[in-house]
């Protein structure tokens, strides 16, 4: 069989759904979208697993500015994405981000809080008395200070996001394919036609790639394209605490270690949710979804009852494994035309970024093929041009 399209986007999660959604939404583009999309249920897809947060947070002008938009989607969701009555709510719920650092962090959480304040996003530095008034329930041992996001960070239902943003580009007219494209037609710098794994052909006047962690790198280099990104391996954790941890944000300890509330206190306590790094070193990628348990018993649950004391007496919950599509060169976001060629456009390599970062990216994409540039934030930092150069974009925020 042998279908065409305008645009075909490999991958319907959060990214490859508000491409197709920013694209049908763009009153000069005419043309067919059709989204390839291999799990329709999206069980194991990033965008289902994430632990659905947002910060503006970042030490690049890029990702804050990517993110202060983020934000200012999420709060008007339901305007942006309403399909006739039905407006989609994601329960966003603005708690902050709250990072902490020694003596050695705290001038680089100085520098960073000046840039994001810059930008406009509303993040205060504080030292341990503010600290220690604002989250009495924190043992400041070791710590020299902390930024918080006072407003614009938090979390939300990610499922929610991507199901809402795959909901509008369906009633926009886009189509979605279930398969997965294994082959890449060129001609020359040209992609002309796509092929699924079932053998259905696809002509093409421009390819997006977003297929994510387990598919990302492999539809590339059908394509003749490389890009330094692993499918990495990330658990989370539940638990209930009954003890008094008042208004907590979400919480980077020095450590690397993390914890947020989620949803509202019950007769168990609060639920919260906990990470952090691999349990052990990296090397290609991830095989399986298996759960880690010794990472929360012998790291994180360890880390946070000595951050938090309330945390010594808790109650494990469900757990489970997600992966990120690793940028191994700079754990940024690889977005925009691949170098080299004229219509196929990456957004691949998001490291744990790709849900919140899926409304500014998916616009910045569609202006791209649709205008041949960026035409109101510039994605250009995040280009394909900085691998080619092994030019890393510098990120000190990386969690």
């Amino acid at each position: 069989m042998t279908l065409s399209a305008d645009v075909v986007i490999a991958g319907g999660a959060a990214i490859g759904s508000s491409t197709a959604f920013h694209l049908a939404a763009d009153p000069a583009f005419t043309g067919r979208v059709i989204v390839v999309e291999k799990d329709p249920t999206y069980r194991f897809s990033a965008s289902a697993l994430s632990a659905a947060s947002i910060r503006q947070q970042f030490s690049s002008p890029v990702n804050i500015r990517i993110s202060l938009f983020g934000i200012a989607f999420m709060r008007t969701i339901g305007e942006r994405l309403a399909v006739g009555d039905d407006r989609p709510s994601i329960d966003l719920h603005e708690g902050g981000y709250l990072y902490l650092g020694s003596a050695e962090g705290a001038p680089v959480l100085a520098e960073n809080q000046a840039l994001q304040a810059s930008e406009g996003a509303d993040i205060l530095y504080m030292d341990p008395a503010a600290l220690a008034a604002r989250f009495p329930w924190l043992n400041l041992d070791g710590i020299a200070a902390g930024t918080w996001g006072r407003s614009g960070e938090g979390w939300y239902d990610g499922w929610g996001l991507m199901q809402a943003f795959r909901k509008k580009a369906r009633s926009l007219g886009v189509t979605y394919l279930d398969g997965e494209v294994v082959a890449v037609e060129r001609d020359g710098d040209k992609a002309t036609a796509v092929v699924l794994a079932d053998g259905t052909r696809i002509a093409c006047g421009a390819l997006v790639n977003a297929a994510g962690a387990s598919g990302g790198r492999r539809l590339a280099a059908a394509a003749g394209i490389e890009i330094p990104v692993h499918a990495r391996k990330r658990c989370v954790f539940t638990f209930h605490c009954r003890g008094d941890v008042a208004r907590a944000p979400l919480l980077i300890d020095v450590s690397g270690c993390w914890f947020r509330p989620e949803g509202r206190p019950g007769a168990e306590g609060q639920l919260f949710i906990c990470g952090g790094g691999p349990g052990r070193p990296e090397e290609g990628d991830a095989g399986d979804f298996e759960v880690e348990y010794d990472l929360f018993e012998e790291t994180y649950w360890p880390t946070l009852a000595a951050r938090v004391p309330a945390f010594e007496e808790i109650r494990p919950g469900r757990a489970w494994a997600g992966h990120y599509d690793m940028n191994d060169l700079d754990h940024n976001a690889i977005v925009g035309r691949a170098g080299g060629t004229r219509n196929i456009y990456l957004a691949n390599g998001f490291s744990g970024h790709g849900l919140q970062q899926s409304p500014a990216v998916g616009r910045g994409l569609a202006e791209l093929i649709v205008h041949d540039r960026f035409t109101t934030l510039d994605l250009s930092d995040l280009g394909h041009d900085r691998i080619l150069a092994n030019r890393p974009l510098l990120e000190r925020n990386v969690i």
